[in-house]
């Protein structure tokens, strides 16, 4: 009788703990589905956030010697990144193009692609500013071979430089099929990997810091008039 007395007193007690645990259980999941669904919302906050450049222009033209590229992509630079540029550090900005061919049976094909860096920096001694452009994505400062180079006088006009792209070549005319569909996806960001190591360590999650866009839109080639056969800017000279 002892032992069946004792075994009814514990009872109560185990499931007491049993019930317990699974209310902690089920409040767990109930915090882990409200994470789930504020996640998206996160997420898309974050890219709205990071969306500080827009696209005002994009447009491409077929001649016999290429497929052409002319865009604007239209930002501000914030005042911390401003006083960055007055305090001898330059940016790089990085452009990226890709050609896409439609397939309905398949992913999208990859038929060209470009890419180029252009690097904004002040000079102290002179007060001007320098915009340098070279093709393909820089892995250093120190490796950039560019093929463009200019000077001016205010920060405007520099940036009004690196804001602009007149006819860059992005593909060969062979790389478009004719009749088939083709889609362009066009990047545009500040490279903060080429700021100086504790630089890239102070600005990382700023927002004033991103200043980025990326746009996929159907391409409509247009015929190059005999007037744009010549290259009309000298942002694109020598630049394939």
């Amino acid at each position: 009788m002892v032992f069946i007395t004792r075994c009814w007193k514990n009872a109560p007690l185990e499931a007491g703990a049993k019930r317990s645990r699974l209310r902690g259980l089920l409040l767990m999941a109930l915090m882990l589905v409200a994470l789930c669904a504020a996640l998206p919302a996160a997420r898309a906050a974050g890219a709205a956030n990071a969306a500080t450049a827009q696209l005002t222009q994009l447009r491409t033209q077929s001649a016999d010697d290429g497929i052409y590229l002319s865009a604007n992509v239209d930002f501000e630079l914030p005042n911390v990144v401003e006083d960055a540029l007055l305090k001898g550090i330059p940016l790089f900005f990085v452009l990226e193009v890709e050609i896409l061919r439609d397939r309905w049976y398949w992913t999208d094909q990859r038929v060209a692609a470009a890419s180029r860096t252009i690097r904004l920096a002040y000079q102290p001694l002179t007060r001007r500013w320098r915009v340098n452009i070279g093709s393909g994505i820089i892995g250093s400062a120190s490796s950039l071979r560019a093929t463009f180079n200019q000077n001016y006088d205010t920060l405007a006009d520099a940036l009004s430089a690196v804001q602009r792209v007149a006819r860059w070549k992005v593909a060969e005319p062979s790389d478009i099929r004719p009749g088939a569909d083709h889609s362009l996806v066009f990047s545009f960001k500040l490279d903060l990997s080429q700021l100086p190591r504790p630089f890239q360590i102070g600005v990382a999650g700023q927002r004033d810091w991103t200043i980025a866009i990326e746009s996929t839109q159907k391409m409509t080639l247009q015929a190059a008039r005999p007037a744009e056969q010549v290259k009309d800017s000298p942002s694109s000279e020598g630049l394939k």
